[in-house]
Protein backbone atom coordinates (compact mmCIF):
# COMPACT_ATOMS: atom_id res chain seq x y z
CA UNK A 1 0.00 0.00 0.00
CA UNK A 2 2.51 2.55 1.00
CA UNK A 3 5.12 1.40 -1.28
CA UNK A 4 2.83 1.71 -4.79
CA UNK A 5 0.54 4.44 -5.91
CA UNK A 6 -3.28 3.57 -6.24
CA UNK A 7 -5.00 2.70 -10.29
CA UNK A 8 -5.63 0.17 -12.60
CA UNK A 9 -2.02 -0.25 -13.02
CA UNK A 10 -1.34 -0.93 -9.07
CA UNK A 11 -4.06 -3.96 -9.19
CA UNK A 12 -2.41 -5.18 -12.44
CA UNK A 13 1.11 -4.98 -11.22
CA UNK A 14 -0.06 -6.61 -8.00
CA UNK A 15 -1.14 -9.40 -9.62
CA UNK A 16 1.66 -9.74 -12.08
CA UNK A 17 3.48 -9.88 -9.31
CA UNK A 18 1.93 -12.70 -7.09
CA UNK A 19 1.14 -14.71 -9.97
CA UNK A 20 4.95 -14.77 -10.70
CA UNK A 21 5.88 -15.53 -7.27
CA UNK A 22 3.64 -17.81 -6.80
CA UNK A 23 4.59 -19.26 -10.21
CA UNK A 24 8.19 -19.94 -8.95
CA UNK A 25 7.53 -21.75 -6.20
CA UNK A 26 8.81 -19.69 -3.86
CA UNK A 27 6.06 -19.66 -1.10
CA UNK A 28 7.27 -16.52 1.12
CA UNK A 29 6.50 -15.41 4.25
CA UNK A 30 4.30 -13.17 3.23
CA UNK A 31 1.07 -15.07 3.14
CA UNK A 32 1.61 -15.70 6.91
CA UNK A 33 -1.84 -13.74 8.39
CA UNK A 34 0.03 -11.21 10.23
CA UNK A 35 2.59 -9.96 7.27
CA UNK A 36 -1.37 -9.82 5.17
CA UNK A 37 -2.48 -7.75 7.84
CA UNK A 38 0.26 -4.94 7.02
CA UNK A 39 -1.08 -5.09 3.14
CA UNK A 40 -4.85 -5.13 1.77
CA UNK A 41 -6.66 -3.00 -0.55
CA UNK A 42 -6.85 0.53 0.64
CA UNK A 43 -5.12 -0.02 4.12
CA UNK A 44 -5.78 3.63 5.68
CA UNK A 45 -2.11 5.28 6.88
CA UNK A 46 -3.49 8.99 7.93
CA UNK A 47 -6.04 10.45 10.32
CA UNK A 48 -8.97 9.53 8.18
CA UNK A 49 -10.84 5.95 6.28
CA UNK A 50 -12.58 6.60 3.45
CA UNK A 51 -16.44 5.60 2.52
CA UNK A 52 -17.72 4.74 -1.04
CA UNK A 53 -20.73 5.81 -1.39
CA UNK A 54 -22.97 4.27 -4.53
CA UNK A 55 -25.95 6.00 -5.01
CA UNK A 56 -28.44 5.81 -7.92
CA UNK A 57 -28.88 9.99 -8.01
CA UNK A 58 -30.48 9.91 -11.45
CA UNK A 59 -32.85 7.02 -13.01
CA UNK A 60 -35.86 5.58 -11.70
CA UNK A 61 -34.71 4.82 -8.83
CA UNK A 62 -33.17 8.29 -7.91
CA UNK A 63 -35.58 9.10 -4.85
CA UNK A 64 -34.72 5.97 -2.66
CA UNK A 65 -30.24 7.58 -3.85
CA UNK A 66 -31.44 10.94 -2.57
CA UNK A 67 -32.91 9.98 0.73
CA UNK A 68 -29.54 7.02 0.85
CA UNK A 69 -26.92 10.00 0.85
CA UNK A 70 -28.54 12.09 3.58
CA UNK A 71 -28.65 9.21 5.34
CA UNK A 72 -24.93 8.04 5.25
CA UNK A 73 -23.70 12.02 5.47
CA UNK A 74 -25.97 11.75 8.91
CA UNK A 75 -24.13 8.25 9.82
CA UNK A 76 -20.54 9.90 9.09
CA UNK A 77 -21.81 12.58 11.60
CA UNK A 78 -22.50 10.65 14.06
CA UNK A 79 -19.70 8.13 13.89
CA UNK A 80 -17.65 11.49 14.09
CA UNK A 81 -18.77 12.31 16.87
CA UNK A 82 -21.42 15.15 15.59
CA UNK A 83 -24.46 15.92 16.23
CA UNK A 84 -27.11 13.94 18.68
CA UNK A 85 -25.32 10.59 18.01
CA UNK A 86 -28.44 8.84 16.66
CA UNK A 87 -28.71 4.88 16.60
CA UNK A 88 -24.89 4.59 18.55
CA UNK A 89 -26.83 5.80 21.64
CA UNK A 90 -29.34 2.81 21.43
CA UNK A 91 -27.21 0.05 19.00
CA UNK A 92 -26.67 -3.04 21.94
CA UNK A 93 -24.08 -4.41 21.75
CA UNK A 94 -21.54 -1.54 20.48
CA UNK A 95 -18.00 -0.82 20.82
CA UNK A 96 -18.73 2.69 18.75
CA UNK A 97 -17.11 5.66 20.48
CA UNK A 98 -18.58 8.40 19.56
CA UNK A 99 -14.69 9.19 17.83
CA UNK A 100 -14.45 7.80 14.37
CA UNK A 101 -13.42 4.23 13.24
CA UNK A 102 -9.83 3.32 15.04
CA UNK A 103 -9.03 6.51 16.36
CA UNK A 104 -9.57 7.72 12.49
CA UNK A 105 -11.94 10.26 11.23
CA UNK A 106 -14.80 9.23 8.71
CA UNK A 107 -14.48 10.78 5.07
CA UNK A 108 -16.98 9.57 2.26
CA UNK A 109 -16.99 10.34 -1.04
CA UNK A 110 -19.83 9.71 -4.54
CA UNK A 111 -20.47 8.43 -7.11
CA UNK A 112 -24.32 8.08 -9.27
CA UNK A 113 -25.08 5.31 -10.24
CA UNK A 114 -27.87 6.31 -12.70
CA UNK A 115 -29.66 2.65 -11.58
CA UNK A 116 -27.62 1.22 -13.69
CA UNK A 117 -25.32 -2.02 -13.20
CA UNK A 118 -23.06 -1.05 -15.51
CA UNK A 119 -22.59 2.73 -14.19
CA UNK A 120 -22.48 1.47 -10.52
CA UNK A 121 -19.67 -0.83 -11.10
CA UNK A 122 -17.34 1.67 -12.77
CA UNK A 123 -18.30 4.04 -9.80
CA UNK A 124 -16.99 1.72 -7.58
CA UNK A 125 -13.86 1.03 -9.23
CA UNK A 126 -13.03 4.45 -9.16
CA UNK A 127 -13.67 4.97 -5.57
CA UNK A 128 -12.04 2.14 -4.49
CA UNK A 129 -8.78 2.94 -7.33
CA UNK A 130 -8.66 6.87 -7.03
CA UNK A 131 -10.22 7.73 -3.56
CA UNK A 132 -9.09 4.68 -1.83
CA UNK A 133 -12.32 3.77 -0.28
CA UNK A 134 -12.32 1.18 2.60
CA UNK A 135 -15.46 -0.13 2.31
CA UNK A 136 -18.37 0.91 -0.22
CA UNK A 137 -21.89 0.88 0.34
CA UNK A 138 -25.39 2.42 -1.49
CA UNK A 139 -27.38 1.36 -4.87
CA UNK A 140 -30.83 0.21 -5.03
CA UNK A 141 -31.62 -1.43 -8.13
CA UNK A 142 -30.76 -5.39 -6.99
CA UNK A 143 -28.76 -5.12 -10.83
CA UNK A 144 -26.44 -2.82 -9.08
CA UNK A 145 -25.87 -4.63 -5.61
CA UNK A 146 -25.24 -8.00 -7.44
CA UNK A 147 -22.79 -6.18 -9.66
CA UNK A 148 -20.74 -4.02 -7.30
CA UNK A 149 -21.01 -7.11 -4.64
CA UNK A 150 -18.85 -9.13 -6.79
CA UNK A 151 -16.77 -6.36 -8.01
CA UNK A 152 -16.13 -5.65 -3.94
CA UNK A 153 -15.28 -9.62 -3.87
CA UNK A 154 -12.55 -9.09 -6.44
CA UNK A 155 -10.88 -5.96 -4.99
CA UNK A 156 -10.96 -7.30 -1.15
CA UNK A 157 -13.14 -4.70 -0.23
CA UNK A 158 -16.32 -5.02 2.14
CA UNK A 159 -19.68 -4.13 0.35
CA UNK A 160 -22.28 -3.28 2.37
CA UNK A 161 -25.32 -3.52 0.25
CA UNK A 162 -28.10 -0.60 0.56
CA UNK A 163 -31.03 -0.78 -0.75
CA UNK A 164 -31.34 -4.63 -2.67
CA UNK A 165 -34.44 -6.81 -2.22
CA UNK A 166 -33.53 -9.53 -5.13
CA UNK A 167 -33.17 -13.41 -3.44
CA UNK A 168 -30.43 -13.66 -5.41
CA UNK A 169 -27.74 -10.76 -3.60
CA UNK A 170 -27.86 -13.42 -0.11
CA UNK A 171 -28.62 -16.41 -2.46
CA UNK A 172 -27.00 -17.53 -5.57
CA UNK A 173 -24.61 -14.49 -6.27
CA UNK A 174 -23.61 -13.60 -2.63
CA UNK A 175 -19.74 -13.05 -1.85
CA UNK A 176 -17.85 -13.71 1.26
CA UNK A 177 -17.27 -9.46 1.29
CA UNK A 178 -21.17 -8.38 0.70
CA UNK A 179 -23.11 -8.13 3.51
CA UNK A 180 -27.16 -7.27 3.35
CA UNK A 181 -29.12 -5.17 6.15
CA UNK A 182 -32.06 -5.39 4.15
CA UNK A 183 -34.82 -7.92 3.81
CA UNK A 184 -35.61 -9.53 0.66
CA UNK A 185 -38.43 -11.15 -2.20
CA UNK A 186 -38.82 -14.52 -0.13
CA UNK A 187 -39.53 -12.90 3.26
CA UNK A 188 -41.84 -10.29 1.55
CA UNK A 189 -43.51 -12.96 -0.33
CA UNK A 190 -43.85 -15.47 2.76
CA UNK A 191 -44.81 -12.39 5.21
CA UNK A 192 -47.65 -10.80 2.27
CA UNK A 193 -49.21 -13.88 0.93
CA UNK A 194 -51.45 -14.63 4.35
CA UNK A 195 -52.63 -11.31 4.63
CA UNK A 196 -53.75 -10.51 1.32
CA UNK A 197 -55.30 -14.22 0.96
CA UNK A 198 -56.76 -13.50 4.71
CA UNK A 199 -58.50 -9.88 3.39
CA UNK A 200 -59.39 -11.32 -0.34
CA UNK A 201 -60.02 -14.97 0.04
CA UNK A 202 -58.53 -18.27 -1.47
CA UNK A 203 -60.10 -18.18 -4.39
CA UNK A 204 -58.42 -15.63 -6.34
CA UNK A 205 -56.98 -15.25 -9.98
CA UNK A 206 -53.74 -13.40 -10.05
CA UNK A 207 -52.01 -11.20 -12.97
CA UNK A 208 -48.00 -10.29 -12.55
CA UNK A 209 -46.29 -7.40 -13.86
CA UNK A 210 -43.02 -7.58 -13.31
CA UNK A 211 -39.59 -5.36 -13.81
CA UNK A 212 -37.43 -7.73 -16.04
CA UNK A 213 -34.25 -8.21 -14.52
CA UNK A 214 -32.45 -10.00 -11.05
CA UNK A 215 -35.59 -8.51 -8.64
CA UNK A 216 -38.49 -8.65 -10.72
CA UNK A 217 -37.54 -12.04 -11.40
CA UNK A 218 -37.10 -12.97 -7.91
CA UNK A 219 -40.03 -10.99 -6.51
CA UNK A 220 -42.16 -12.97 -9.07
CA UNK A 221 -41.45 -16.22 -7.92
CA UNK A 222 -41.62 -16.03 -4.49
CA UNK A 223 -45.11 -14.09 -4.70
CA UNK A 224 -46.21 -16.74 -6.94
CA UNK A 225 -45.05 -19.67 -4.59
CA UNK A 226 -46.37 -18.13 -1.55
CA UNK A 227 -49.95 -17.22 -2.97
CA UNK A 228 -50.41 -20.15 -4.91
CA UNK A 229 -49.29 -22.18 -1.75
CA UNK A 230 -52.58 -20.77 -0.30
CA UNK A 231 -54.98 -21.48 -3.36
CA UNK A 232 -54.45 -18.41 -5.21
CA UNK A 233 -53.70 -19.08 -9.11
CA UNK A 234 -51.34 -17.17 -11.45
CA UNK A 235 -53.14 -16.50 -14.58
CA UNK A 236 -50.24 -14.73 -16.07
CA UNK A 237 -46.84 -13.18 -15.62
CA UNK A 238 -45.20 -10.19 -17.85
CA UNK A 239 -42.13 -8.64 -18.35
CA UNK A 240 -41.76 -4.79 -18.04
CA UNK A 241 -38.74 -3.69 -18.63
CA UNK A 242 -36.76 -1.02 -16.63
CA UNK A 243 -37.46 2.56 -16.63
CA UNK A 244 -40.61 2.18 -18.48
CA UNK A 245 -42.57 5.52 -18.20
CA UNK A 246 -46.02 4.40 -20.16
CA UNK A 247 -47.56 0.53 -19.10
CA UNK A 248 -50.54 1.08 -20.66
CA UNK A 249 -49.90 -1.72 -23.45
CA UNK A 250 -49.31 -4.00 -20.45
CA UNK A 251 -52.38 -2.91 -18.45
CA UNK A 252 -54.74 -2.98 -21.23
CA UNK A 253 -54.22 -7.27 -21.41
CA UNK A 254 -55.12 -7.17 -17.35
CA UNK A 255 -58.40 -6.76 -18.23
CA UNK A 256 -59.71 -9.63 -20.30
CA UNK A 257 -57.57 -11.64 -18.97
CA UNK A 258 -59.85 -13.34 -16.45
CA UNK A 259 -57.73 -11.88 -13.32
CA UNK A 260 -59.18 -10.22 -10.28
CA UNK A 261 -56.52 -9.23 -8.52
CA UNK A 262 -52.59 -7.26 -10.19
CA UNK A 263 -49.63 -7.73 -8.34
CA UNK A 264 -47.17 -5.31 -9.18
CA UNK A 265 -43.59 -6.45 -9.20
CA UNK A 266 -42.61 -3.09 -9.34
CA UNK A 267 -40.74 -0.58 -7.61
CA UNK A 268 -39.76 3.15 -7.56
CA UNK A 269 -40.66 5.74 -10.33
CA UNK A 270 -42.04 2.56 -12.16
CA UNK A 271 -44.30 1.46 -9.74
CA UNK A 272 -45.63 4.93 -8.91
CA UNK A 273 -46.14 5.28 -12.85
CA UNK A 274 -47.85 1.76 -13.70
CA UNK A 275 -50.08 1.95 -9.96
CA UNK A 276 -51.07 5.51 -11.87
CA UNK A 277 -51.96 4.33 -14.95
CA UNK A 278 -53.86 1.10 -13.20
CA UNK A 279 -56.30 3.55 -11.09
CA UNK A 280 -56.61 5.27 -14.41
CA UNK A 281 -57.86 2.14 -16.37
CA UNK A 282 -60.53 1.78 -13.78
CA UNK A 283 -58.77 -1.31 -12.88
CA UNK A 284 -59.76 0.03 -8.73
CA UNK A 285 -63.43 0.43 -9.43
CA UNK A 286 -64.20 -2.56 -11.43
CA UNK A 287 -65.62 -6.57 -10.71
CA UNK A 288 -64.02 -9.79 -11.85
CA UNK A 289 -65.15 -13.16 -11.16
CA UNK A 290 -68.04 -11.55 -9.08
CA UNK A 291 -65.02 -9.76 -6.84
CA UNK A 292 -64.22 -6.56 -6.06
CA UNK A 293 -60.54 -6.30 -8.61
CA UNK A 294 -57.70 -5.83 -6.07
CA UNK A 295 -53.90 -4.73 -6.87
CA UNK A 296 -51.48 -5.53 -4.76
CA UNK A 297 -47.58 -3.97 -4.42
CA UNK A 298 -45.37 -6.58 -2.85
CA UNK A 299 -42.75 -3.93 -1.82
CA UNK A 300 -43.32 -0.61 -0.59
CA UNK A 301 -41.80 2.16 0.60
CA UNK A 302 -42.83 5.67 2.04
CA UNK A 303 -41.29 7.49 -0.54
CA UNK A 304 -43.09 5.24 -3.39
CA UNK A 305 -46.40 5.79 -1.33
CA UNK A 306 -45.79 9.73 -1.36
CA UNK A 307 -45.42 9.94 -5.10
CA UNK A 308 -48.66 7.87 -5.83
CA UNK A 309 -50.68 9.55 -3.58
CA UNK A 310 -54.42 8.70 -3.55
CA UNK A 311 -53.55 5.54 -5.79
CA UNK A 312 -52.41 3.44 -2.71
CA UNK A 313 -54.49 3.87 -0.23
CA UNK A 314 -55.88 0.05 0.76
CA UNK A 315 -53.31 -1.24 -0.67
CA UNK A 316 -51.33 -3.96 0.81
CA UNK A 317 -47.17 -4.56 0.64
CA UNK A 318 -44.36 -5.19 2.85
CA UNK A 319 -41.67 -2.99 4.24
CA UNK A 320 -38.09 -3.38 5.86
CA UNK A 321 -38.77 -0.62 8.21
CA UNK A 322 -40.92 2.20 8.74
CA UNK A 323 -40.50 5.36 11.05
CA UNK A 324 -43.32 5.64 12.65
CA UNK A 325 -42.19 2.53 14.68
CA UNK A 326 -42.03 3.13 18.44
CA UNK A 327 -39.34 1.25 19.56
CA UNK A 328 -36.15 3.22 20.91
CA UNK A 329 -33.83 2.81 17.33
CA UNK A 330 -36.97 4.25 15.51
CA UNK A 331 -37.66 7.06 17.55
CA UNK A 332 -33.83 7.88 17.84
CA UNK A 333 -32.82 7.65 14.15
CA UNK A 334 -36.30 9.18 13.36
CA UNK A 335 -35.51 12.62 15.35
CA UNK A 336 -32.18 12.72 14.24
CA UNK A 337 -33.02 12.55 10.57
CA UNK A 338 -35.83 14.91 10.94
CA UNK A 339 -34.20 17.39 13.05
CA UNK A 340 -31.35 17.42 9.92
CA UNK A 341 -33.71 17.28 7.23
CA UNK A 342 -37.17 18.20 7.86
CA UNK A 343 -38.98 15.02 6.98
CA UNK A 344 -38.74 11.65 8.51
CA UNK A 345 -36.41 8.75 6.81
CA UNK A 346 -37.20 6.20 4.47
CA UNK A 347 -36.50 2.71 4.62
CA UNK A 348 -34.04 3.53 2.04
CA UNK A 349 -32.52 5.83 4.76
CA UNK A 350 -32.49 3.76 7.46
CA UNK A 351 -30.80 0.45 6.15
CA UNK A 352 -28.11 2.77 4.41
CA UNK A 353 -27.35 4.13 7.77
CA UNK A 354 -27.07 1.30 10.00
CA UNK A 355 -25.18 -0.36 7.27
CA UNK A 356 -22.70 2.36 7.91
CA UNK A 357 -22.66 2.09 11.53
CA UNK A 358 -22.89 -1.88 11.72
CA UNK A 359 -19.18 -1.84 9.35
CA UNK A 360 -18.07 0.86 11.84
CA UNK A 361 -18.79 -1.31 14.68
CA UNK A 362 -17.20 -4.30 13.39
CA UNK A 363 -14.11 -2.85 12.36
CA UNK A 364 -14.01 -1.62 15.97
CA UNK A 365 -14.78 -5.19 17.79
CA UNK A 366 -12.12 -6.38 14.96
CA UNK A 367 -9.35 -3.87 16.49
CA UNK A 368 -8.51 -3.41 12.52
CA UNK A 369 -9.60 -2.63 8.80
CA UNK A 370 -8.39 -5.88 7.56
CA UNK A 371 -11.16 -7.16 5.78
CA UNK A 372 -11.21 -11.00 6.61
CA UNK A 373 -11.14 -9.85 10.57
CA UNK A 374 -13.96 -7.38 9.90
CA UNK A 375 -16.14 -10.36 8.10
CA UNK A 376 -15.51 -12.65 11.29
CA UNK A 377 -16.84 -9.63 13.31
CA UNK A 378 -19.99 -9.46 10.97
CA UNK A 379 -20.83 -13.19 10.43
CA UNK A 380 -23.12 -14.64 13.02
CA UNK A 381 -23.51 -11.20 15.00
CA UNK A 382 -26.74 -10.66 17.07
CA UNK A 383 -27.31 -6.87 17.96
CA UNK A 384 -30.51 -4.71 18.64
CA UNK A 385 -31.67 -1.41 18.77
CA UNK A 386 -31.41 -0.50 15.33
CA UNK A 387 -35.29 -0.51 15.18
CA UNK A 388 -36.06 -3.68 13.93
CA UNK A 389 -35.67 -5.86 16.96
CA UNK A 390 -33.20 -8.42 17.55
CA UNK A 391 -31.21 -9.05 14.62
CA UNK A 392 -28.98 -11.68 13.57
CA UNK A 393 -26.20 -11.22 10.49
CA UNK A 394 -26.38 -14.82 9.45
CA UNK A 395 -23.15 -16.13 8.90
CA UNK A 396 -24.25 -18.60 6.28
CA UNK A 397 -25.14 -16.18 3.62
CA UNK A 398 -24.66 -12.58 5.15
CA UNK A 399 -28.00 -12.05 5.25
CA UNK A 400 -29.70 -10.07 8.35
CA UNK A 401 -32.85 -12.15 9.72
CA UNK A 402 -35.32 -9.81 11.52
CA UNK A 403 -38.65 -8.59 11.57
CA UNK A 404 -40.51 -7.61 8.41
CA UNK A 405 -43.53 -5.54 8.24
CA UNK A 406 -46.78 -5.55 6.63
CA UNK A 407 -48.49 -2.54 5.48
CA UNK A 408 -51.22 -0.86 3.70
CA UNK A 409 -51.48 2.37 2.20
CA UNK A 410 -53.28 4.82 4.55
CA UNK A 411 -57.05 5.43 3.90
CA UNK A 412 -56.95 8.46 6.28
CA UNK A 413 -53.55 10.31 6.21
CA UNK A 414 -53.22 13.08 8.47
CA UNK A 415 -50.13 14.60 6.09
CA UNK A 416 -47.85 13.88 3.11
CA UNK A 417 -45.54 11.69 5.11
CA UNK A 418 -48.50 9.52 6.84
CA UNK A 419 -48.67 7.40 3.88
CA UNK A 420 -48.64 3.74 5.18
CA UNK A 421 -49.79 2.12 8.01
CA UNK A 422 -48.69 -1.13 9.62
CA UNK A 423 -50.89 -3.75 9.69
CA UNK A 424 -48.48 -6.56 11.13
CA UNK A 425 -44.81 -6.93 12.42
CA UNK A 426 -43.98 -10.34 11.61
CA UNK A 427 -41.17 -12.03 14.17
CA UNK A 428 -37.77 -12.95 12.38
CA UNK A 429 -38.42 -16.64 13.03
CA UNK A 430 -41.38 -16.86 10.51
CA UNK A 431 -39.42 -15.00 8.19
CA UNK A 432 -36.43 -17.01 8.33
CA UNK A 433 -35.29 -19.76 5.65
CA UNK A 434 -32.49 -22.25 5.22
CA UNK A 435 -30.15 -20.12 3.47
CA UNK A 436 -29.30 -23.17 0.84
CA UNK A 437 -32.36 -23.45 -0.80
CA UNK A 438 -30.97 -20.33 -3.07
CA UNK A 439 -27.58 -21.81 -3.68
CA UNK A 440 -24.04 -19.79 -4.34
CA UNK A 441 -21.01 -19.69 -2.97
CA UNK A 442 -19.75 -16.75 -0.57
CA UNK A 443 -16.14 -17.47 -1.50
CA UNK A 444 -13.03 -17.31 0.57
CA UNK A 445 -12.22 -14.08 2.93
CA UNK A 446 -8.60 -15.37 2.60
CA UNK A 447 -5.82 -14.54 0.91
CA UNK A 448 -7.05 -11.28 0.60
CA UNK A 449 -7.57 -9.90 -2.74
CA UNK A 450 -5.93 -6.60 -3.76
CA UNK A 451 -7.06 -3.46 -5.58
Amino acid sequence: MTLLKRGLSRRRLLQTGMAGIIGSGVAPLMFTKGAWAQEFCNNPTGDTVTFGLNLPLTGAYAEEGADEQKAYELAVKHLNGEGDGGLINVLTPTALKGNGILGKKVAFVTSDSQTKADVARAGATRMIERDGAIMVSGGSSSAEAIAVQGLCQEMGVIFMAGLTHSNDTTGKDKRRYGFRHFFNAYQSGIGLAPAIVNAYGADRKAYHLTADYTWGWTQEESMKAATEGLGWQTVQAVRTPLGAADFSQYLTPVLNSGADVLILNHYGNDMVNSLTQAVQFGMRDRQANGKDFQIVVPLFSELMAKGAGANIKGIYGTSNWHWNLQDPGTIAFTKSFGAAYGAPPSQAAHTAYVQALLYADACERAGTFYPPEVIKALEGFEFDGMGNGPTLYRAEDHQCIKNVLVVQGNESPTSEYDVLNIVEEIPRDKVAYDPTIFGGELGPAEPVPMC
